[in-house]
């Protein structure tokens, strides 16, 4: 009996299985076909260590990871996507090295390894300098390279953007959205002589008629058509147009940080032609996306009205004749299109508006009045919170776009700093210019999305004047995060 509790007390303790993967790797192939290589040697060491963690629950097992031939700079290895993918399958529990540059020799894919194995629960062994995740002190050192990595891939971001700022202040194309009647041929800008005459008909028939919609019917009228097509609204819009005309590019020039410098490359119109054009336009703004409109409060119902034609939202428009300015509502399908679009003609705001306020007078009057008060503040805050979600969801999504497009800057810089065909060389540069570009779009998104949220964060005050008696009415327009109020005589 009492042998019986020692076996088992024994079986109690016995430890745990270690399933120890030995990783080895040599950057030439020179000297592999000898009997015993520097790849055995490597397993020959790592085997022994293992041997000496018996006591632990280490086994080796029988399958060889070895690389001969590979270097170090990157991850492109056979055996080591094999063993990658044996610890995704959940096979291996712990990685043994001869030492951490046999894993790898590039800081940015140590770190990018490591946390693959943290995420899997593998443990990481280098025999020969003493470190080891399976303890504390390797876990702190760990931390400690993953926090180097972390500041060096910062400063490669940091180095990209300066090296794009300099070459486009010496007039150079980095990537990004190729310009309509334009081609890119060894990373520079080329006429592509088919879109050039779109674009210089463009410039020609606004200087002729002054108006978008001109354009537009022009161009359509002429056969062309835009690069991309929109499977809803087909052929040109007035915002093509818009972008078209206020970019500076078709002048010979490079925009970037809100100034603009002598481009390399070959321009569409003359200077003076583009210089015209911003002036009849109201100025010249940031080409690659004009300033957004700023909608005048003056326009009490802004943002929620629809055209009872085609559906489309009616947006505000003004008018001056004889010193006197008219305001409207006009169909935006109209606006862009042309009558042959949607056939409903503008309509007077300040009649629309004074028909919307009478009605809601009539609703808010007497006892019914409160109760609708009520209603409209529970709608108000409902809209409020849910517009909140979105946009607290988008900056959270925007901030994850920032870092995983920093995080691909990385990665192509460390495959342009390795690679040496000229081609291929030409192609990441490119990739590089596209990503900073979208990077930059979008860290330049989160001021607008911060100032909604205190916008909307204001909307909700306001929303709670509204009283539970009397007769005051009360409209709330969520597109200007705002509330206009207008009050009947007492």
């Amino acid at each position: 009996m009492a042998i019986q509790r020692t076996a088992g007390r024994a079986a109690a303790t016995a430890p745990v299985v270690q399933r120890c993967a030995i990783y080895t790797r040599k950057s030439t192939s020179a000297g592999l076909d000898q009997d015993f290589n520097s790849l055995d040697a490597q397993r020959e060491a790592c085997e022994g260590y293992i041997r000496s963690q018996a006591h632990l629950g280490w086994q080796a097992m029988p399958h060889s990871y070895d690389d001969g031939g590979f270097t170090g700079a990157n991850l492109e290895r056979p055996s080591f996507q094999r063993l990658v993918t044996d610890i995704e399958a959940g096979g291996i529990d712990v990685v043994v090295v001869y030492k951490v540059d046999r894993l790898s020799r590039s800081l940015l894919d140590f770190a990018r390894v490591m946390d693959q194995f943290n995420q899997r629960g593998v443990a990481f062994v280098s025999v020969t300098q003493n470190f080891s995740t399976a303890n504390a002190m390797g876990r702190l050192t760990l931390n400690m390279l993953m926090s180097f990595a972390e500041f060096e891939r910062e400063m490669i971001s940091e180095r990209t953007r300066d090296k794009i700022a300099a070459s486009r202040r010496r007039g150079k194309w980095t990537g990004g959205q190729i310009p309509y009647g334009y081609d890119v041929h060894d990373r520079k800008l080329v006429v592509n002589p088919s879109e050039a005459v779109v674009v210089r008909t463009a410039f020609d028939s606004y200087l002729a008629a002054r108006s978008l919609l001109w354009v537009v019917r022009a161009l359509t009228r002429k056969g062309y058509l835009p690069r991309t097509q929109n499977a809803r609204r087909p052929g040109w819009r007035k915002d093509h147009v818009a972008r078209m005309l206020r970019n500076p590019v078709y002048a010979g020039l490079i925009p970037y940080g809100g100034e603009l410098h002598e481009g390399e490359h070959e321009a569409l119109v003359p200077r003076e032609t583009w210089e015209r054009v911003q002036g009849l336009l109201g100025g010249c703004r940031d080409a690659a996306k004009p300033e957004a409109r700023v909608r005048s409060h003056e326009y009490l119902l802004v943002g929620l009205l629809r055209c009872a034609s085609c559906g489309a939202a009616l947006t505000p428009a003004s008018g001056v004749a004889r010193g006197k300015t008219y305001r409207y509502y006009r169909c935006v399908t109209r606006d862009k299109r042309g009558a042959e679009a949607c056939p409903s003609r503008p309509l007077p705001a300040q009649a629309v508006e004074e028909f919307v306020v009478a009605r809601i007078r009539d609703a808010t009057s007497g006892p019914a009045g409160r109760a609708l008060a009520a209603d409209v503040l529970l709608a108000i805050q409902a809209k409020v919170d849910r517009e909140r979600e979105g946009l607290e969801t988008e900056r959270r999504a925007v901030h994850a776009r920032i870092e995983g497009g920093k995080a691909e800057i990385g990665r192509l810089v460390r495959m342009l700093n390795d690679c040496r065909d000229g081609t291929s060389r030409a192609v990441l540069q490119d990739q590089i210019g596209r990503q900073s570009d979208e990077v930059a779009s979008r860290e330049a998104r989160l001021p607008d999305i911060d100032a909604r949220l205190a916008a909307l964060a204001m909307a909700a005050v306001e929303a709670k004047c509204i009283p539970s008696v009397g007769c005051r009415i009360l409209i709330y327009v969520m597109p200007r995060a705002r509330i206009t109020r207008a009050e009947e005589p007492r």
